[in-house]
């Protein structure tokens, strides 16, 4: 175990708005508190051919983590790193193979866990009990665990999958919209206007979405205006009905086969389920109906807070979240 007033760990959250690296003391007590002591932002990390670019994640990391090295004071050193990242499951080959080196030869830090960041959601909400996490942004992942497995459900992209997520929600609600425009069925008048207000002249909207590298992230940003129309739209609210019965799915494929018949805890996070009642009360109801051995409870923590937890873990010799060679990667010594 290690520890100690000057014994810190590094977080890192890598996404597709951005990267941010923390620093938090080994010994800060429980999960979440306090906050880290230091938490610096950059911008998104490159993706090209070879997945990830570690140098690129790298060059963000190093700076940012020795200034906060130094901030903390002189004899501070790191006893654990934790990384995680979006697309780490299946473009993170470049990074398991290069970082734990690298951040052992320019930070002296010999213990790091490169993580999934569906797997830094799970450490963030439900730190290392058992149980199932739903992060939900412009796509959808559920992840679950009975300590021994992971169980992963979707996650499989805006084209392939995400079923339920804010690119899925915005699309449907957009499909509405030009339903209506051309007087086919399933169209919402109310939709239209709001796609209007947000995009221009629907005729334009094929022009201003297909050639954007973002689409993912331009289709969700339709969904608070699916979510604003539901109270009084029929069809805005049963394509929320829809995604809830999707994102319970995906739930219920997450989550541990069995407890000894035990209930368990499911959390979700990210910032779909900011949209709130219009989606969450569907959720609920079909959660009850999927998964009814499954409690409903708030994430105690982000991505960021997940790593930091994953990082204390391992600088106490008490990682229990079961490792995996690609959601959560233990290199050999670590």
């Amino acid at each position: 175990m290690t520890g100690g007033p000057d014994a810190f760990v590094l977080g890192v959250d890598s996404g597709g708005s951005g990267l941010r690296v923390a620093l938090a003391r080994v010994d800060d007590g429980e999960r979440g508190t306090p906050a880290p002591s230091t938490v610096l932002r950059a911008g998104p990390v490159r993706t090209g051919p070879s997945g990830i670019d570690a140098d690129h994640l790298l060059a963000q990391v190093l700076p940012a983590a020795r200034e906060s090295l130094a901030a903390a004071g002189p004899g501070a050193t790191l006893a654990a790193a934790a990384v995680g990242a979006a697309g780490m499951a299946t473009l993170g080959a470049q990074l398991r193979d290069r970082l734990p080196g690298a951040l052992a030869d320019a930070l002296g830090v010999r213990r790091t866990a490169l993580a999934a960041d569906a797997v830094t959601a799970y450490a963030g909400a439900l730190g290392q009990r058992p149980g199932a996490v739903v992060a939900a942004g412009t796509g959808l992942i559920a992840l679950g665990t009975d300590l021994t497995v992971w169980r992963r459900a979707d996650g499989w992209g805006h084209l392939l999958g995400d079923s339920g997520g804010g690119a899925w929600i915005g699309r449907a609600g957009l499909d509405a919209a030009l339903r209506a425009h051309d007087g086919r069925r399933g169209g919402s008048p109310a939709l239209l206007a709001r796609l209007e207000a947000v995009f221009g002249p629907a005729a334009g909207l094929p022009g201003l979405l297909y050639p954007r590298a973002d689409r993912p992230a331009l289709l969700a940003s339709f969904a608070p205006e699916v979510a604003a129309c539901a109270a009084g739209d029929e069809v805005a609210a049963g394509i929320l009905r829809a995604a809830a019965a999707h994102i319970a799915e995906a739930a219920a494929a997450a989550c541990p086969p069995d407890l000894n018949g035990e209930s368990y805890e499911v959390a979700l996070t990210g910032g779909l389920f900011k949209t709130g009642d219009p989606l969450l009360v569907p959720l609920r109801a079909e959660l009850a109906r999927q998964v009814p051995r499954a409690r409903l409870v708030r994430a105690a923590g982000d991505p960021l807070a997940g790593s930091l937890e994953i990082g204390r873990a391992l600088a106490r010799s008490e990682l229990r979240l079961p490792p995996h060679p690609t959601l959560l990667f233990l290199p050999e010594g670590a």
